[in-house]
């Protein structure tokens, strides 16, 4: 496995850990409040743009086993995720939250990315790392 892929799994798994489970303590309130704050979300959207492009352009790997591509995949839905936000009007941005009932199911929308998270922890810290360049 290269070292990139190790270090982008390492990274990625344990931000995304760390992240999700300070949002369970916190609540969807501060989800809800956060897509509510126009200026905050241009923000979320150039920053999600930016990582989104830089993992694209440094880890584009659709080949050598599971971990590889699922770095490439986490690179591309932030780059879309940065797109959306950016494109998206934030008056239907924060009516999507509310069909979502993003407020009741809560848990159920964190989960996916806990376990995407949990994921890229494990294989990064135990998959074997390439030393050649």
């Amino acid at each position: 496995m290269s070292q990139l892929t190790v270090y982008l799994a390492r990274l990625i798994g344990l931000f995304t850990v760390l992240l999700i489970a300070g949002l369970m303590l916190q609540g969807s309130a501060v989800v809800e409040s956060a897509v509510a704050d126009k200026p905050l979300m241009l923000t979320y959207a150039i920053i999600s743009l930016a990582f989104g492009l830089a993992m694209i352009l440094g880890h584009n790997v659709w080949s050598g086993g599971a971990l590889p591509v699922v770095v490439t995949l986490v690179g591309w839905l932030i780059l879309a995720k940065g797109l959306l936000l950016l494109f998206l009007a934030p008056d239907a941005l924060t009516g999507m939250f509310g069909r979502m009932h993003y407020g009741e199911h809560y848990y159920l929308y964190l989960a996916p990315s806990l376990v995407i998270g949990l994921y890229l922890t494990w294989a990064g810290f135990t998959a074997p790392i390439s030393r050649a360049r």
